[in-house]
């Protein structure tokens, strides 16, 4: 659910383990994030992140049941205690070596989200306000792939490229 939560919705790795129950409407499909400064936005909850979500709310039960858990944290360790954001990046770096992308790391994740929305035709103000982005030109980093994939297109399909 981390790794699925990571590339679906775009997240730092702070909002991620920042994220309470409270937090989630899986009813609307979104989710409430604190980002830098404090600052909250809402986020899309895609249908198989929800699913996804689903499944793990459905076994965090046992591990909200142990003594001193944290219930309001949506991500638990086996001690039922919030994950930190190091127990995080050991998890999805693990997630990530065992499908081949080594040496990728939470924010790769986070990079990839960004440049398959600009890939596939998303405007960049909306990225940047998904990313939770202050300045556009934060936002204007995630295109250098996305002009590079559209020099590839245009050299393979234009007569003159």
């Amino acid at each position: 659910a981390v790794v699925e939560l990571f590339y679906s919705s775009g997240l730092r790795l702070s909002e991620l383990t920042g994220l309470n129950l409270l937090d989630l409407d899986l009813l609307s499909d979104q989710l409430k994030v604190s980002g830098k400064g404090g600052k909250e936005r809402l986020l899309p909850l895609g249908r198989q992140a929800g699913r996804v979500l689903l499944r793990y709310l459905e076994a965090r039960e046992e591990l909200a049941r142990k003594p001193g858990a944290d219930r309001q944290a949506v991500f638990l360790n086996p001690r039922g205690r919030r994950l930190t954001p190091r127990s995080v990046q050991r998890l999805v770096h693990r997630a990530l070596d065992r499908v081949g992308g080594e040496g990728l790391k939470t924010h790769s994740l986070r990079h990839t989200f960004a440049t398959h929305l600009l890939d596939a035709g998303a405007d960049l103000r909306a990225v940047q306000e998904l990313l939770g982005h202050v300045s556009l030109s934060t936002t204007q980093i995630y295109t250098h792939t996305s002009v590079e994939r559209l020099k590839k297109v245009y050299h393979q399909a234009h007569p003159r490229g």
